[in-house]
């Protein structure tokens, strides 16, 4: 069997002093798991995804757009996106977070 274990994604990757970076954590056919860092002030602007996708903030603080609505993350919050909701994220600190990008399951015949 085919996995990936990890015990402690909070030292799988540090934010960085300045800017966003991201580590590939696993991507195959069914999802794309991708951990980012965000150094306090940087922005991931507003666009959307054909798939959906989960968010969650492991630590720091950052403002969230979700459609028209903003909401306030922090460590231990989570986010649900379906397909094509307009997002962006701004970290107020540094920040930490998991993005899960569930991929369509193609339609198999028995």
């Amino acid at each position: 069997m085919d996995y990936t274990f990890l015990a402690n994604l909070q030292m799988e990757l540090a934010p960085p002093e300045d800017g966003i970076l991201s580590r590939i954590l696993r991507k195959d056919e069914k999802v794309n798991i991708t951990l980012f860092g965000f150094s306090s002030g940087q922005e991931l602007s507003a666009h959307s995804a054909p798939t959906p996708a989960i968010l969650y903030f492991l630590d720091g603080e950052a403002e969230v757009q979700l459609g028209e609505d903003k909401v306030n993350a922090g460590p231990g919050s989570f986010v649900y996106m379906p397909p094509m909701l307009t997002h962006a994220i701004s970290a107020k600190s540094p920040v930490r977070m998991l993005l899960i990008q569930i991929k369509a399951a193609t339609d198999r015949v028995s």
